[in-house]
């Protein structure tokens, strides 16, 4: 009887791999938590929220400048200081940047201040100087 190689050929060439996806899956999770497991974190002790830490600031400026887009309007505790933009830009008192609120609406061009208490609207923002 003889042996039909081509016919072995064929069927070798048509023959598709197929990568069993449940062991590289299984090996990836393995390796993942032995990461996770090795790992070591640290809690930042820099509690800063995002706000300018005064005493790393230079000068003894008592407002701070925030530049906005297209900046419209200003509210302070519901009264419109939009008066006092200039050049999409406003001046916020620092106790404001500390105790207060402060919310940003860029596609608005709106900023909204909740200004501490006992803080009058006028004195919580300010023209920006120079």
């Amino acid at each position: 009887m003889a042996i039909d190689t081509n016919s072995y050929r064929m069927k070798l060439r048509n023959r598709q791999a197929r990568v069993n996806l449940v062991p590289l899956i299984d090996v990836i999770f393995t390796i993942l938590i032995f990461l996770m497991v090795t790992s070591s974190f640290q809690v930042a002790t820099d509690s800063s929220a995002g706000k300018p830490d005064v005493s790393q600031s230079n000068g003894n400026s008592e407002y701070y400048l925030i530049p906005v887009a297209g900046l419209k309007t200003v509210t302070v505790n519901g009264v419109d200081m939009s008066s006092d933009i200039r050049n999409s830009a406003i001046a916020v008192h620092t106790r404001v940047i500390d105790e207060g609120e402060i919310i940003i609406k860029p596609k608005d061009g709106t900023i909204t201040i909740t200004a501490p208490a006992g803080m009058s609207p006028e004195k919580a923002v300010s023209i920006p100087q120079g």
